[in-house]
């Protein structure tokens, strides 16, 4: 519609999307060997007419491997197999950012690569189970406590990744702060109990996030990184502590000096975990100066709504996604959103992936 700002064109850095509809980076397990692979060509540019897509959770490592059938972006195998996705999406006249997620703790080591470890902010596991082809759940992995060569190589590792991407075509990279992934657990204090300069203080907390953004920018341009955090994110035992704000108000006030193309805000609570206050969102709003990306729990008229109050440029939907590929035409016409197959989210295969009709 003319009057929509949602199915307006909009400025991300270097591209033009074609309206201010993000496909949400969602795990779905269907990287055999960890290479991206032709269906995984055929999933993403089934969905090439959202404004942006953002990838899945790609290993920047192979420490960073830790669940089952994720793709990695490491290897020149690795280039080849996402150049595959992002010609395929491109052609579709689509544009894509990959996510970069190094698992840390949430990991089993049956899962990793020989020679890989793995490795967090401090050597406390996981609750939860992880799972491990064939053997199903298994307890996580207690992980090493990073030395301060493991820090410095970590960085390195999401430096060379975020190069690959460049150069299997993306548009850019996500690297990704949320969820309880190893840059976020050096943020939380669930997870990082450190004593030194990367533990303690909110400062400290943020630093390792702060030096990968900064070393990332400044080997692809920091008009090609985004950055995606979720205060209040319950994910992977993630706990929100009286210094949440405040860390996060700094975080963003300090990506935003950096110039970093986009910060992407994850609000959970439609899934159950602590809402983001609104006068948190309203406060990284004003301190990120780049384009802010909504998300969690969006229809058309909440998403239409809050870009037309002006509380962020671009709006990501995640599930609906899944099962309607041409989301974006639905949303528009006003037709009715199919409903994925729960059951087949994290399984190897075509079935509940690439299957779902093209409709409206």
């Amino acid at each position: 519609m003319a009057d929509s700002k949602l199915f307006s064109s909009y400025t991300l850095g270097r591209i033009t999307v074609a309206s201010r509809i993000v496909m949400a980076p969602m795990t779905r397990n269907r990287a055999i060997g960890n290479v991206p692979n032709e269906l995984m060509a055929t999933y993403y540019a089934q969905r090439a007419s959202a404004g942006l897509i953002v990838t899945e959770g790609i290993a920047p490592c192979a420490n960073g491997l830790g669940y089952a059938r994720i793709p990695g972006l490491f290897t020149p195998e690795h280039v080849a197999g996402w150049r595959k996705v992002t010609d395929a999406v491109h052609a579709a006249g689509g544009h894509i950012f990959a996510q970069l997620m190094h698992t840390g703790r949430a990991s089993h080591e049956k899962n990793l690569p020989a020679g890989a470890r793995v490795v967090a902010p401090s050597a406390t596991p996981l609750a939860q189970p992880i799972w491990v082809d064939p053997d199903g759940n298994l307890p996580a992995s207690t992980p090493e406590a990073m030395s301060a060569d493991d820090i410095t190589s970590t960085r390195d590792e999401f430096v060379h990744s975020a190069q690959c991407a460049i150069d299997a075509g993306f548009d850019g990279v996500e690297l990704h702060a949320a969820n309880g992934y190893i840059l976020d657990q050096f943020l939380n204090t669930a997870s990082n109990h450190r004593s030194d300069v990367y533990g303690g203080r909110i400062e400290n907390r943020a630093r390792f996030v702060l030096e990968v953004a900064e070393a990332v920018a400044a080997r692809i341009g920091a008009d090609r990184v985004g950055i995606r955090v979720a205060p209040y994110g319950a994910f992977n035992d993630m706990v929100a502590d009286e210094e949440t704000d405040a860390l996060f108000t700094y975080l963003t006030g300090s990506l935003s000096k950096l110039g970093l193309v986009y910060l992407h805000v994850v609000d959970h609570s439609s899934m159950g975990a602590p809402e983001v206050k609104a006068s948190l969102k309203a406060d990284l709003r004003t301190r990120f100066k780049g384009t802010y990306i909504l998300s969690g729990g969006y229809d058309r008229g909440r998403a239409e709504a809050d870009l037309v109050e002006n509380r962020g440029d671009l709006v990501a939907f995640g599930r609906p996604f899944i099962a309607n590929p041409n989301l974006p035409a639905l949303l528009e016409s006003g037709g009715e959103l199919a409903q994925p197959d729960f059951a087949t989210f994290y399984t190897p295969g075509a079935q509940g992936y690439t299957d779902y009709p093209v409709v409206g």
